[in-house]
């Protein structure tokens, strides 16, 4: 099948143009670069119109340089005079961290001067700091300590077509502040300006949300792709994309592929099929170099997608969604799309996550086809039909309409948004998901009987930059004396899998784990890699951390290098945090029994018992569970457990597992497992569920 023709599995679409972006060959001169850009011709245009107008809305193609450029136009426009600062809001973390970075060496400033970011637990910014990068989530923690945001003279929510929890948070809560600082100085006294930037064609939502806010489109088409569809629908996507990439490597000029998959399990199932077909190449050929990228792997592992390939070799980047539009990998002029994504959803009545994989949307859809065309004229290869991608929504489902709310409602809470069912949200979340949330608030102590935050403990959970469970856990650990074990189990908790298996060294992988292993659960195997690693530390320097001792460390161990780091700077971060708070900093020693019952007392809510057939069923919600086969209790019989999250993928799963007493549970949470009064149902929405009712009671006060 001839792909750059008439292939045969696909039929061509007409060329379209592609969301391009600043070349990131480092051949080219910055400026260069930056003149390329779309963007350029339209900077006095855009600096106009933000100065006419409060709220601006930006739509561009990824790749238009709108991200990068923008700020610096607004920089020099004057919009930071008086020492106000620019802020620009990510939706990753990585991102947040790259574009300051890239900005910051386009200004010939070094970063944390001029230019900074700021993401959860690391803060790279200074008295200097005029444009800041930042995810979504930290700009809503610094409207906790300013709820008029003073310090900003202009705010962008960039990348808003991807619709986190914290964005549509931040969408309705910037809305109150523009309204609230123009009454407090009136409308000559430098309002605040938003600029909300996207790259969907939904700018009309967005407008109306803001009181029919004005549009701007940038142009952003540098480099044309071909799009390919599927004649008939792929019943096995995998082999389909196999076959689509050594049609690719066999038929067409240079240049990289670069394939999306669902996840890290796919990833390397491709990663093997592509090993085994290539002794069978045509002779002659390009070699092959495959290069995975996800969330979960090591940091040393991701950097080799950045590299180019050697002479002679083509590179293929298998990729998760974080490819679309976290990073720019350079060198891609073909795109395998299998149109599909895993998502999570979140099942309140029950507190049941669903990880399911999903179609994309059109807006993902035209993300990753915009891949291709970077750097020159690319490809896309869809592997379903045209008329399957004109049935894909238009985009994804915002996340705060399919999510957990018990965080995004205490930062509600704490901001002085008391009724939180009545907050202006661009989509309305579930009402079901909103009373679940200030139900688990309240048992967790975070909220008294009217719905305020409690004092001291839901105000100290709302400072503290951590999920509420996790919260709650520290502020009670130092009652059982455990607080530094605690610490360092939140810490190891908040990031990536810490255990790195190669798939060409499990043995020795699996060796190398015993050396941590804990027979009462994952929480105290956790606390012992981080013990062992600070152990190591103060052995041979005080404490002081370079990266080649992290790293010789973390390959004598098989541990995620990337992990580990960031779970010791949590740990700081978050020492810092509780120690604001007055709370002691404690350790339990050697006998756990205080910490599992530390871990009964915190995470009531999330208990199971074993069953006569060898499940587990939840108490808080009587689901029928199964322990994940990555836990270390994956196996045991164990009477009674707690665990972190409840996931459903093939079956429904409880991760990161820890055995505790079943008599623990009474005594140690009393409000909760001790007898309930029976009740009829509520009257607000009609269920029977002890719960609900007090959700529901909850909004009513």
């Amino acid at each position: 099948m001839a792909a750059s023709k008439s292939p045969g599995r696909f039929k061509q679409r007409n060329a379209i143009a592609p969301h391009s972006q600043q070349a990131s060959a480092r051949r080219k001169s910055i400026e260069e670069q930056r003149r390329a850009l779309p963007i350029t011709i339209a900077r006095q245009k855009l600096v106009d119109e933000v100065h006419k107008n409060d709220t601006l809305v930006i739509i561009g193609e990824t790749g238009s340089g709108k991200t990068t450029q923008l700020p610096q136009f607004l920089l020099r426009a004057g919009f930071s005079k008086r020492g106000k600062m620019i802020g620009i809001t990510q939706p990753r973390r990585v991102a947040a961290v790259t574009v300051a970075t890239r900005v910051a060496e386009e200004m010939g400033s070094e970063l944390g001067r001029e230019v900074g970011y700021s993401i959860r637990f690391e803060d790279a910014t200074s008295d200097l700091t005029r444009i800041k990068y930042m995810t979504d989530g930290m700009l809503l923690r610094e409207a906790l300590l300013d709820p008029l945001l003073r310090k900003y003279g202009v705010i962008v929510i960039d990348e808003a077509h991807e619709r986190t929890v914290h964005t549509d948070v931040l969408l309705g809560l910037l809305k109150g502040v523009q309204a609230k600082r123009t009454e407090e100085h009136g409308p000559k006294k430098e309002p605040l300006k938003l600029i909300v930037m996207s790259a969907t064609l939904d700018a009309q939502g967005f407008s109306t949300f803001f009181n029919n806010a004005k549009i701007v489109y940038i142009q952003g088409r540098q480099f044309p792709v071909e799009i390919f569809y599927t004649f008939t629908s792929e019943a096995d996507i995998l082999d389909a994309s196999l076959i689509t990439l050594l049609q690719i490597h066999t038929e067409e000029e240079p240049g990289d592929i670069l394939v999306f998959l669902t996840g890290q399990e796919e990833i390397e199932s491709m990663d093997r099929l592509i090993h085994d077909r290539l002794p069978r190449l045509p002779p002659g050929s390009l070699k092959i170099q495959v290069v995975p990228i996800y969330a979960a792997l090591p940091s040393e592992q991701q950097v080799k997608a950045f590299i180019p390939a050697p002479p002679g070799t083509r590179k293929v980047i298998l990729a998760t969604n974080i490819a679309e539009t976290s990073v720019t990998i350079p060198g891609i002029r073909y795109v395998v799309d299998p149109g599909l994504v895993k998502s999570r959803s979140y099942n309140p009545r029950i507190g049941l996550e669903s990880l399911i994989v999903v179609p994309v949307s059109k807006a993902q859809a035209l993300q990753r086809s915009g891949r291709a065309g970077r750097e020159g004229p690319g490809k896309c290869y869809r592997l379903y039909m045209e008329e399957t991608f004109k049935q894909l929504e238009n985009a994804t489902v915002p996340e705060i309409k399919r999510c957990n709310l018990a965080s995004v409602v205490l930062q509600l809470k704490a901001l002085g948004i008391d009724d939180v069912l009545g907050f202006d949200f661009m989509d309305k979340p579930p009402k079901m998901a909103i009373l679940k949330s200030l139900e688990h608030l309240y048992i967790l102590g975070a909220l008294t009987d009217e719905a305020k935050l409690s004092d001291p403990v839901g105000i100290q959970m709302a400072r503290l930059p951590l999920e509420p469970l996790y919260a709650k856990a520290l502020l009670i650990s130092a009652n059982f004396n455990c607080s530094k074990e605690m610490l360092s189990a939140v810490a190891m908790l908040s990031v990536e899998s810490i255990f790195f298996v190669p798939k060409d060294k499990k043995k020795e992988a699996d060796a190398a784990k015993q050396r941590f292993l804990s027979g009462d659960g994952d929480h105290i195997t956790l606390v012992s890699v981080m013990r062992a690693f600070t152990d190591e530390v103060n052995k041979s320097g005080g404490g002081v951390v370079s990266k080649k001792q992290i790293l010789r460390w973390c390959i004598e161990n098989y541990i995620n290098m990337r992990s580990l780091k960031r779970a010791v700077d949590i740990y700081r971060q978050i020492e810092g945090c509780i120690q604001a708070i007055n709370l002691p900093v404690l350790s339990c020693g050697e006998d756990f029994t205080s910490f599992r019952r530390c871990l009964a007392a915190a995470f009531f809510l999330n208990a199971a018992c074993l069953q006569q057939d060898g499940t587990y069923r939840t108490l808080a919600n009587n689901q029928v569970v199964s322990v994940h086969p990555s836990s270390i209790m994956h196996g045991k019989k164990l009477d009674c457990v707690v665990f972190n999250e409840l996931v459903k993928t093939n079956k429904q799963f409880i991760r990161n597992v820890t055995r505790i007493d079943s008599l623990w549970l009474p005594e140690l949470a009393p409000h909760f497992y001790g007898t309930r009064d029976a009740v009829s149902a509520c009257p607000v929405c009609e269920s029977s569920s002890d719960d609900m009712i007090l959700g529901c009671r909850l909004v009513q006060t």
